[in-house]
């Protein structure tokens, strides 16, 4: 009875909220960020076309003086040239769906070349409009292919920037709370088309009977009492509640309870109401006015945390690709193939990916490790042991030093780890969590170092390891990661805490 009455009194605030939601006074997602990122880039790219094609076109009889150049071209007419080309490219790149959600990367690219082929029409404005045709045909030609190139280009920069927001590449796994008409409906609509952005993976609700509909009865996975356990053993990115507020305030508050101590994103229709809990979010999916309750805030930095990830990642392999092979040459003299070891980890929302390393053991590590459980000496669920017999002598030097971590940056590239964040968790290690909170580690990306490596490693224990992953996660900000990345260095020059 309380909490139906503290939520009663929250329910005329969360209308006011959602009407100024929808009104545009939202803080801007890191998805809405990276639209926007989109548009602005398109648009400056094929601006930045129109003068290169000028200038090798007409090359020779370009004024010597830079600033003579500039006094020509800049007029009041350019400038409205260029902002009803500018406008138009945009109203073009739009049309054709350019910003719209795209997980399959061969659509997108054509999406990009009929937006740029067509958007490339409007080039001729400026020929049109050139005194004593200084851009003619020729120049107009070759804007138009340069600005075609150009936009397909980037796509796999947009798409690499994007991997840890609602762009991903993999559809959303989405658990519905409730049985009832709204369910069905919302079922129905994130379904309605072939490679859809979301996929529903079963319902759970207490009040569900053999009246139901019967799309939900057959995927349906339990009750609310199970919600727990389900989230555990799937993947969920998304839970959507649309249990009726008037009569379930209690089991809607417990749903979200939950979600937030597993880290799972929570959602629900906007006529509910706004509990306290999480970072809360205001959008529109598939036609529906949604809350969104997310474990952690994703907003504009995580653009700029992915960008640091891509150029660390590509930085790394260029200078460090000597060292690389000389270390993959070292393993294949002294211990022949394979040189990478390759084992799959859960990574952000439980998703699991194989993750690499230069192999530091004898090849049938794996098969070896239930003989050596009896000496583990890390408390927990983990797996680890000093003078591992599997070991091979240049493999535990490349533990000591952490080089064998290095091609994880392959991973990090890929969008499956980042620079900073929780270390990406065995199967084995993850099957033996008891407890249902410590799956809240999943709601961020893993990284190839993090709170846990700069704060003694292998000499803290599980639940320190476990502290230390829930503190970044909960206090994550770029300042943060900085610091981390520069508290690595001594640690692995040191080599704390390495088995």
């Amino acid at each position: 009875m309380r909490a139906s009455l503290e939520l009663s009194k929250q329910l005329p605030t969360f209308k006011r909220t959602v009407a100024s939601a929808e009104r545009g006074h939202v803080k801007t997602s890191a998805s809405q960020f990276l639209i926007r990122a989109y548009k602005i880039a398109d648009v400056l790219i094929a601006l930045l076309c129109v003068p290169i094609a000028f200038i090798i076109i007409n090359s020779r009889t370009m004024p010597e003086d830079a600033t003579g150049f500039l006094a020509l071209r800049i007029s009041v007419k350019n400038l409205l040239l260029i902002t009803s080309f500018a406008l138009l490219w945009s109203a073009i790149c739009h049309a054709f769906g350019l910003y719209r959600k795209q997980r399959r990367n061969p659509d997108a690219i054509l999406r990009a070349v009929a937006a740029s082929v067509c958007g490339g029409l409007f080039i001729l404005l400026f020929m049109m409009t050139s005194r004593a045709g200084l851009f003619g045909i020729n120049a107009v030609f070759l804007a138009w292919c340069l600005a075609i190139l150009s936009t397909v280009a980037v796509r796999p920069l947009f798409n690499a920037l994007s991997a840890p927001t609602t762009l991903s590449r993999h559809p959303r796994h989405v658990l519905i709370v409730g049985s009832g008409a709204r369910a069905l409906k919302l079922y129905k609509q994130l379904n309605r088309k072939a490679g859809a952005d979301y996929q529903v993976i079963g319902f759970v609700d207490s009040n569900a009977s053999n009246g139901s509909f019967t799309e939900i009865q057959v995927k349906l996975l339990g009750s609310l009492s199970q919600l727990e356990e389900i989230l555990v053993g799937n993947v969920v990115d998304e839970v959507l509640i649309t249990l009726p507020v008037k009569s379930c305030y209690a089991q809607i508050e417990s749903a979200i309870q939950v979600c937030e101590r597993l880290g799972v994103e929570s959602k629900y229709l906007s006529e509910i109401f706004e509990p306290s809990l999480a970072n809360t979010g205001y959008e529109r999916m598939e036609g529906f006015a949604v809350t969104s309750r997310k474990p952690v805030s994703h907003d504009s930095r995580y653009i700029v945390k992915r960008a640091i990830d891509i150029a660390g990642a590509l930085l790394g392999l260029i200078i460090l690709s000597p060292l690389l092979l000389l270390i993959a040459a070292a393993i294949k003299l002294t211990s022949g193939t394979p040189i990478f070891f390759s084992q799959e980890r859960y990574g952000c929302n439980k998703r699991r990916f194989r993750m690499h390393k230069f192999r530091t053991m004898v090849p049938n590590a794996e098969a070896l490790q239930p003989d050596l459980e009896h000496r583990n000496e890390v408390m927990g669920p983990v797996f680890k042991i000093r003078d591992d017999p599997r070991m091979t002598r240049l493999g535990r030097l490349l533990r000591r030093t952490s080089l064998d971590e290095l091609p994880q940056l392959l991973n990090v590239l890929k969008g499956e780890m980042s620079l900073v964040g929780p270390r990406p968790l065995p199967l084995r290690d993850v099957s033996r969590f008891e407890e249902g909170w410590l799956m809240r580690r999943f709601c961020v990306a893993p990284g190839l170092t993090g709170l846990w490596q700069v704060n003694g490693r292998s000499h803290t224990s599980f639940d320190q390891w476990v502290a230390h992953d829930l503190k970044y996660t909960d206090t994550w900000s770029l300042t943060l990661d900085m610091k981390i990345l520069l508290r690595t260095i001594p640690a692995v020059l040191k080599g704390i805490g390495a088995l």
